[in-house]
Parts: C-alpha cells; sequence; structure tokens
C-alpha cells in the first residue's frame, strides 16, 4: 500500500468518522485531494473507492464530474483553521531537540505501525463503509445533570463527559482533560456527531479552570470550537510538545501554555505537579503524522496520584510507568475505538484492564468510549468486553454515566448503564 492510501485511509477513521453517511465522504475526501494532490499522484485511490462501491465506469465518470463540481464550489467553504498549524520557527527547533524526534517526526519507544502493513486498502475502505448499525446507539444515553461550580471537593472528585474528557476538581483547584463540546470529532461540523443525549456539557458549565491538559491533537482530544470557547476561563494549558503550535494559530497567548516533552516535569502549585510520560500513539490533523508529540501524564495532586492516559496502543512502557511512577489512586485508559487493523495504536479492552494492572491502578475509569462512533466495533462492545477482563485480574473498575461525579477513595460506581435501554 502506498503511502498516500495509507495516509488517506487513517484521515477517513481517524478525523472522518462518517458511519453510514457516504456521500459527505466522498464530497470531503475529493475536496482534500483537490486541494493538495493531482490526479496523477491519487487516481487508483479514487478509482479504488468507486470500485468498491460497484459504480461502473460511466456512473464513475458521472460521479467524478459531480464531485469535481462539489470541490471547486466548496474548497473555499471549508474551515482551515480547525487543521491547526504545525510547528516552526522557535517551537520547531525546540521539537527538533527532543530525544523522541528522528526524521521529521516524533516515534515512539517501540516502532509502531499505524495500520497493519498487510491490509489491502480495499479492505479498509469496505470496513469503513460497513461499520455494524449498533455503532451508533439507538436510543438516547442516560447522563446526570451536575452542578460543576459548587461540587464538592474536600477529595478529589471525577467527572466523566464522554469519550476521553473528564474534569478533576479537589480543594477549589480545577483541571479539565481534553474537552470536546463542539459535538463532533471532525473539522467538518456535520460528520462525527456525538451520540444522542452526550453533548450535555458546555464550556459555560465551567467556573475557573486552573489547569486544563490537552493529550495530542487528534480531533477527539483537541477540537478546536472548544479551545476558542474555553480558553478565557482557563489559567493554564499543558499539553505535548509542538500542541502549542495550533493553541497559538488559534489565538491562545504563548505564556498561557507549557508544552512537555517525556518525562517533562510542571509544578502548577505546591502539591500539584504534572509530568509527561510516553505513550504509543501518533499525531497528526491532516496528513503529515508525528509532527507533535502525544502523552499521558502522571497527575500529583495534593498527596493522591493519577494517571491521565491520553490515547494509547499496549506496550512494555505501562510496566515501566508503574515501576517509575505507580501505584496510582486512579487511572483513566482508553477503552474503545480499537481494531484488528490498527492494533498498535488503540488497545483492546483485555489490553486495557493488563495495562491498569501495570501501572499500579488501585481503581480504572475506562474512557475514550461512549460519545463518538470512530472505529468498527459496537458502540458499547469494549465496556462490556472491559468488565469481566477486569473481573478476571481482580481490577477495580467505576463506570459513571455522563455527568456522574466520582470521589477518589469511595466506593466505586458499578451500575451497568448502558444496558438501560428504555422499553418503548
Amino acid at each position: 500500500m502506498l503511502n498516500f492510501e495509507r495516509s488517506f485511509i487513517v484521515f477517513v477513521r481517524v478525523y472522518i468518522p462518517v458511519g453510514d453517511c457516504k456521500i459527505p465522504f466522498f464530497i470531503f475526501a475529493f475536496i482534500i485531494w483537490h486541494r493538495f494532490f493531482s490526479f496523477v499522484y491519487c487516481r487508483h485511490t479514487i478509482f479504488a473507492c468507486f470500485q468498491f462501491l460497484k459504480l461502473n465506469r460511466r456512473k464513475l465518470l458521472i460521479s467524478l464530474g459531480i464531485l469535481t463540481a462539489a470541490g471547486v464550489s466548496t474548497s473555499f467553504m471549508l474551515p482551515t483553521k480547525a487543521f491547526g498549524k504545525v510547528p516552526s520557527g522557535d517551537r520547531l527547533l525546540r521539537v527538533r531537540r527532543s530525544r523522541n524526534y528522528a526524521g521529521e517526526a516524533f516515534k515512539n519507544i517501540e516502532p509502531t505501525e499505524v495500520m497493519r502493513p498487510d491490509v489491502p486498502f480495499t479492505k479498509l475502505i469496505k470496513e469503513t463503509f460497513n461499520r455494524p448499525k449498533l455503532g451508533v446507539p439507538d436510543f438516547v444515553l442516560p447522563s446526570v445533570s451536575t452542578d460543576l461550580r459548587n461540587l464538592p471537593d474536600a477529595e478529589p472528585v471525577v467527572v466523566w463527559f464522554g469519550h476521553s474528557c473528564y474534569m478533576i476538581k479537589h480543594k477549589g483547584f480545577t483541571i479539565l482533560v481534553d474537552p470536546v463540546f463542539s459535538g463532533s470529532v471532525s473539522p467538518v461540523g456535520i460528520l462525527g456527531k456525538a451520540f444522542p443525549g452526550t453533548n450535555t456539557y458546555q464550556h459555560t458549565d465551567f467556573g475557573k479552570i486552573d489547569m486544563l491538559i490537552l493529550t495530542h491533537d487528534h480531533y477527539d482530544h483537541l477540537d478546536y470550537e472548544t479551545v476558542v470557547r474555553i480558553h478565557p476561563q482557563v489559567k493554564h494549558i499543558y499539553t505535548s510538545l509542538g500542541v502549542g503550535s495550533h493553541l497559538e494559530y488559534w489565538g491562545v497567548p504563548n505564556e498561557k501554555v507549557t508544552e512537555l516533552d517525556w518525562t517533562d516535569t510542571a509544578i502548577a502549585q505546591p502539591g500539584i505537579e504534572l509530568t509527561a510520560t510516553p505513550a504509543r500513539h501518533f499525531s497528526g490533523r491532516l496528513f503529515a503524522r508525528g509532527r507533535t508529540l502525544w502523552s499521558s501524564f502522571v497527575l500529583k495532586l495534593n498527596g493522591y496520584k493519577i494517571f491521565v492516559g491520553g490515547d494509547s496502543g499496549y506496550d512494555v512502557h505501562f510496566k515501566e510507568l508503574g515501576k517509575k511512577y505507580g501505584p496510582f489512586d486512579l487511572a483513566m485508559l482508553e477503552c474503545g475505538q480499537y481494531g484488528e487493523n490498527w492494533p498498535n495504536i488503540h488497545m483492546f479492552p483485555e489490553e486495557t484492564a493488563q495495562a491498569a494492572i501495570d501501572i499500579k491502578a488501585k481503581v480504572l475509569l475506562p474512557v475514550h468510549w461512549g460519545k463518538f462512533q470512530l472505529s468498527t466495533h459496537v458502540w458499547d462492545a469494549s465496556i462490556k468486553r472491559l468488565v469481566p477482563a477486569a473481573e478476571k485480574l481482580g481490577l477495580t473498575i467505576t463506570t459513571p454515566m455522563i455527568g456522574q461525579p466520582i470521589t477518589i477513595g469511595a466506593a466505586p460506581v458499578t451500575h451497568k448503564w448502558w444496558e438501560d435501554k428504555p422499553v418503548v
């Protein structure tokens, strides 16, 4: 598979989670192709897409004509600001000095293919457009309405907002991780929509935010609309090396942003510090990958220790993190958006349970599920696999609804709310 093909399908899978919406996908894909690539270079990819749809030559040419017209008429309507901006100038010089940067891109500790190299491109396209019907829930997911501004926080309290966004609050100090409140995880708002009932919180529900943590620059973790709206409420932003380039482009003052390389530590105030640690993943908001770093984080919060997992495939680095930084009072690890065609960059649920054991987590809060469809599995398959896997390993997990507060040290939430489908 050629590099363009691989980049194209990664862009489709990660950045344009379209489900059954074929027409918007092809219009958008063609616009991107029209603006950035020549027909000679990628015509085999476009033809492969149409071949999958079983169009004959006449229909194919008509369709290409329609797409050409769409590309010309809408090429200036793309929200290019949302694509962000890769590091340049002094920031790029710092990026290049990183021991984790080589060959114009950041690298994982272990060699990592984003996609399996032996998978045919046509198979990836076919699976992308043949996702299960229940990849999106067929009912409105339940949530809890919580007054975030007046939440009791004598002990650390955590509120999950779906996918990888959550708030941590303790003794008046508020931390927010990877907020996506725009209702979409795509640069085109009509694509990658949130599940019914999950986009219940907005930036206006928060008061002052002392620490905003952005793990990496993928759309489901770094949302342009949310960042623009929420950063005036934020005292300081902590993120992975290079990601500040996007933030600066979006109007966030540089002095408000701290970029961390792996093992770098920032002290927010006495008793609260954040250390960037390795993850096995990748980065990129368009076709170029690896220009900014991706990280997990170790959060020390007034005597408590919390693991902010970000996105990561399973690897030996979890055991190393457990030895160096564990144990953790609570760990947030990804549980969802896995796939057999990209086994190195996202964990299967059983690996999530094992990773929690490896880092010596006392309690696991599974995230990266329950709000967006970014893979080919049923929307709740990941949590249904994680629960028995955790039981087998003797791992304690907590599974709150969106908006339901949990307190570190208190009894975990064990209600299987994802099974509470209303009876019609």
